[in-house]
């Protein structure tokens, strides 16, 4: 089973806002916000009710970064390893 670097704390995504050009902040998984249980499913539970029909597939962790200067937001998809 592969993990999302980002979630477990190995890497950090460090992204500039295309708007303001301020630095855009992690704000976690997408699941997070549409769940606020999700995180007691396990992972492809999560996955099959995030909104994106292939995380499981591609293995990837969809994270919402967010500029807290301009309001700017996008999901960025995090490859697991």
């Amino acid at each position: 089973m592969k993990l999302c670097p980002v979630c477990n704390a190995f890497k950090e995504i460090e992204l500039s806002c295309p708007e303001c050009h301020s630095s855009l902040e992690d704000k976690g998984k997408v699941s997070d916000f549409l769940d606020p249980y999700g995180h007691y499913n396990d992972e492809e539970t999560v996955k099959m009710g995030d909104g994106y029909s292939d995380t499981a597939k591609k293995q990837i962790c969809p994270h919402l970064m967010y500029c807290n200067h301009c309001g700017y937001d996008a999901v960025k998809f995090i490859q697991e390893e």
